[in-house]
């Protein structure tokens, strides 16, 4: 059972009951990320989501995690491109508890500079964690190269010069802009009671107004931001074992009619063992040990990624073979994949329904991007109506070697040298 409401504010609530559930997920999920920022404000996202947790007006960090470790429950946060989500899972009868915590950090939250200063050097490190996982900083470089210098094409941490220098004013001028009642869902989902859930979040919610103004605002791209075709090919060049490679092509948005086809498409390409691009590259050429593809979506525009980590002097020749493939799965696909595509689609939907932090999240992503209820059942229809001929369609819509994008990281400091497309 699902329940939703609209505040006057422009605040969402979406509560959803599970039948089976042993556990309460709740989530306060703000509408922006790394795409609404400046470059002299990247990573400002982040940075709000981490000093979040460093103390409020009744609570000090310690408290926050120490009040929720004594209940057993979890309490965190993560930023994405569009979205900056907290949240808190729990048994139902710590529910109560573990949302106050939860509503406290995010309304009532202090930033003591000396707490702000600490937590410096805590993303920092997390900057620098990054930059030793080579294939993360393929991928941030691959969105650099597709999306040029639009909010998209930045990295979700930001540069360490921005966090360095953030304050106070910073974080609350952004707060005023972004984390306004209409750009802000909550989303619980588990074994609740519904009346009860709804009477909590109204107790710290119903007079949210704002950090400081009630206007409303705009997110959306400019109209024109994502109507280039970003083709650049870039390169970083770090002491490791391996070469990273990675392409994007562009693909449709976040609620697009065309979705399903086009993540079985991936699936067939390169989304599991028997797909197309590990039985080719990996397992009858050894090139690679990973090799996949996927589907990324924003709000309003979208792109299908392929990554491969292989040996550096099999750089060129990994990227011939992965563009060999993508030429021939332009060509068609067979009923048997077509087939495996679907049915590992509507499987991995059906089995994210057995938790509670995933059912918060898809349930808060519609109603807060889109304006609009899930329907459990219209997703089955939609993935179980989903023709060959369509997922064909979009294949030949999507994978144009012409409106690709290039990035790799390794020794070699020249980029990718790609093969000319006959």
């Amino acid at each position: 059972m699902e329940f939703y409401k609209k505040y006057d504010s422009g605040l969402k609530l979406v509560i959803k009951q599970m039948d089976g559930a042993f556990t309460v997920s709740s989530g306060i999920i703000v509408s922006t990320g790394s795409r609404n920022e400046s470059k002299d404000i990247n990573g400002i996202s982040h940075f709000i989501e981490h000093v979040n947790f460093k103390g409020t007006k009744t609570r000090t960090a310690f408290d926050i995690s120490d009040e929720t470790d004594r209940i057993g429950s979890t309490v965190n946060a993560f930023t994405s491109k569009e979205c900056t989500c907290y949240y808190t899972k729990s048994i139902p009868e710590h529910q109560e508890e573990t949302f106050a915590v939860l509503a406290d950090l995010f309304l009532n939250s202090t930033y003591p500079e000396d707490e702000l200063d600490k937590e410096r050097g805590v993303i920092i490190e997390e900057i620098n964690m990054t930059e030793d996982t080579p294939d993360e900083v393929c991928m941030d470089l691959l969105s650099e190269a597709f999306y040029g210098d639009s909010g998209l094409g930045q990295t979700i941490l930001g540069p360490e010069e921005n966090i360095r220098r953030f304050t106070v004013k910073d974080i609350k001028n952004y707060l005023e802009k972004y984390y306004t009642p209409d750009n802000v869902c909550i989303s619980v989902a588990g074994a609740l009671d519904i009346k009860k859930t709804e009477e909590l979040v109204d107790k710290y919610f119903k007079d949210f107004k704002g950090f400081g103004t009630d206007s409303k605002i705009q997110v959306s791209a400019k109209k024109d931001e994502f109507d280039k075709n970003y083709t650049s090919n870039l390169c970083k060049k770090k002491d490791i074992e391996q070469a990273h490679i990675a392409l994007s092509f562009p693909a449709y948005k976040y609620g697009d009619d065309r979705s399903a086809a086009a993540n079985i498409a991936c699936s067939v390409l390169g989304g599991t063992m028997s797909s197309r691009l590990f039985q080719t590259v990996r397992e009858k050429q050894g090139l690679c040990y990973t090799v996949y593809s996927y589907l990324s979506q924003y709000r309003d525009t979208g792109k299908v990624e392929i990554y491969a980590g292989v040996n550096p002097k099999n750089r060129e020749k990994a990227l011939k073979s992965i563009i060999d493939v993508v030429n021939e799965f332009k060509n068609g696909i067979t009923d048997a994949e077509f087939s495996r595509g679907k049915e590992q689609l509507k499987s991995a939907f059906i089995m994210s329904r057995e938790s509670t932090s995933s059912e918060m999240q898809v349930y808060a992503k519609g109603w807060l991007l889109l304006d609009e209820k899930f329907d459990f059942e219209k997703k089955i229809n939609e993935i179980n109506s989903v023709t060959k001929e369509e997922v064909e369609s979009a294949i030949r819509e999507i994978f144009d070697i012409n409106k690709c994008a290039y990035a790799t990281v390794g020794r070699n400091s020249e980029p990718l040298k790609v093969p000319e497309n006959k």
